[in-house]
């Protein structure tokens, strides 16, 4: 069976390895009637400081998008990014999933150990688990 993305999917990127390594195995799902989202959520403190500028931030917003694009600009698919801000970033993904009336969200995991898993809140986790409409986990693509 070949699974394929004839709609809107979103793509949530942390960094720019994470991007990439997501658009890189999503390419051969692809369609022309494709649309990919790429979104990066910068995370508010909610009334406490911020860890870092919100120009800085949405800088480092841009580059993960220059990098995720880069695999996907050899497909038919629309793309196109967005910055999204909240204070629990599963949940804004999802809110955006849901504006956007989404198809999936669509990552590929990233390989870490159950330690620093349980001291990120395991975002990937998070995302299966509290899906509000599908998520797909994409394996690595073999380079």
């Amino acid at each position: 069976m070949t699974l394929s993305f004839d709609g809107t999917v979103i793509v949530p990127a942390a960094d720019p390895d994470d991007g990439e390594r997501t658009a890189e195995a999503l390419v051969p799902h692809l369609t022309p009637t494709s649309s990919v989202i790429i979104v990066n959520v910068i995370e508010k403190a909610g009334g406490a400081p911020d860890k870092a500028s919100m120009e800085q931030r949405e800088k480092h917003a841009e580059d993960i998008f220059e990098r995720t694009r880069r695999p996907l600009q050899s497909t038919d698919a629309a793309l196109e990014t967005d910055i999204l801000y909240g204070t629990d970033i599963v949940e804004r993904i999802f809110a955006e999933a849901q504006d956007r009336t989404a198809d999936a969200v669509v990552f590929a995991p990233r390989e870490g150990n159950r330690l620093a898993e349980l001291l990120t809140g395991d975002v990937a986790r998070r995302l299966v688990k509290e899906a509000s409409v599908p998520v797909v986990a994409l394996p690595q693509r073999d380079v």
